[in-house]
C-alpha cells in the first residue's frame, strides 16, 4: 500500500484452490483509490470473486452506492481476504484426510502428499503475510480519501488477516505433526517386521542346533545308529519350537 500524488495504490494476490490439482493458485490484483473513483487491474478477468460486489453496485439502495469510493475499496479487499479462508478450509480438509491416510496406510504416496501440502502452505504464507502490512497501511494512513467511519471496517479486515496468518501457522504445525506421525508409523512397521523375523529366527534355532549336532563327523553320536534316532531328532525339532511359541504367547511377546 502506498500513497502517491493524491491516490492510494495497493497490491495483493487473490487466491484460489484448484480441486483437480489440489494446489493453491494466485492472481495479482492492483487497486487504486482516488477522489470518487476506484480502479482495479487483474491478470484474468474471467476468474475473480467480485461478482457479489458487482451485483450490489447494480442496486440503488446498497451501501456501496450510498457510500464513498473508500468503502468500495474496502469491500474489494475484504472479499479477497474472506476468500483466503475458503482456501484455508480446503487445505484443512486435505490435512485431515492425510492424517486418516497415514493411520490406515502410511506409504510413500502419503509422504509425497504431505510434502505437497507443506509447499501449498508456504505459498499461502507468502501471499497472506504481506496483506497484513498492507491493511495496516490503511489504518495508519491520514489520507483525506479515507473517511473515519470506513477505518473501522479496515480494522475488521486487519483482524481477519491476522487470524488467517495464525491459521496458516497452525496448519504448518499440523503438517510437522503429520510428518512425525508418518515417521512413527514407518518405525512401527519396521519394528513389527524385525519382531517377526526375530521370532522366526528363534523358532528355527533349535532345529539348526539339533541338525548341526547330528551332522558332525564323529564316529560315536548318541541315537545315530538307532532306528528311532531320526524320529527323535525330528520330534525335538518340532516340539521345542512349539513350546517356544507357547512360552512367547504366555509372556505376551506376540
Amino acid at each position: 500500500m502506498d500513497e502517491v500524488e493524491g491516490v492510494i495504490y495497493c497490491l495483493l494476490n487473490m487466491l484460489y484452490f484448484n480441486d483437480q490439482e489440489e494446489a493453491v493458485e494466485s492472481e495479482q490484483v492492483s487497486i487504486i483509490l482516488g477522489n470518487k473513483f476506484v480502479l482495479s487491474f487483474q491478470e484474468n478477468n474471467q476468474k475473480d470473486m467480485f461478482n457479489p460486489i458487482r451485483e450490489k453496485l447494480r442496486m440503488g439502495n446498497t451501501k456501496l452506492r450510498q457510500r464513498n469510493a473508500d468503502y468500495l475499496c474496502y469491500s474489494m479487499i475484504d472479499i479477497i481476504v474472506d476468500n483466503y479462508y475458503t482456501v484455508l478450509e480446503k487445505l484443512g480438509e486435505k490435512i485431515e484426510l492425510l492424517e486418516e491416510d497415514i493411520i490406515r496406510y502410511g506409504n510413500t504416496h502419503t509422504l509425497a502428499s504431505i510434502n505437497r501440502a507443506r509447499k501449498e502452505l508456504i505459498v499461502l504464507k507468502r501471499n497472506i503475510g504481506p496483506v497484513r502490512d498492507m491493511v495496516n497501511g490503511f489504518l495508519r494512513s491520514e489520507s483525506e480519501l479515507l473517511e473515519e467511519r470506513t477505518i473501522k471496517y479496515f480494522k475488521g479486515v486487519y483482524d481477519h488477516i491476522v487470524q488467517a496468518n495464525d491459521l496458516v501457522e497452525n496448519y504448518r504445525d499440523m503438517i510437522m505433526s503429520l510428518q512425525d506421525l508418518y515417521m512413527s508409523r514407518v518405525n512401527l512397521k519396521l519394528n513389527e517386521v524385525m519382531k517377526v523375523m526375530a521370532i522366526v529366527t528363534c523358532l528355527l534355532a533349535p532345529a539348526t542346533v539339533i541338525g548341526g549336532i547330528f551332522g558332525m563327523n564323529f564316529e560315536v553320536i548318541p541315537l545315530t545308529h538307532q532306528k528311532t534316532g531320526f524320529y527323535i531328532a525330528v520330534g525335538l525339532m518340532l516340539f521345542i519350537p512349539l513350546w517356544m511359541i507357547w512360552a512367547f504367547k504366555r509372556r505376551g511377546w506376540f
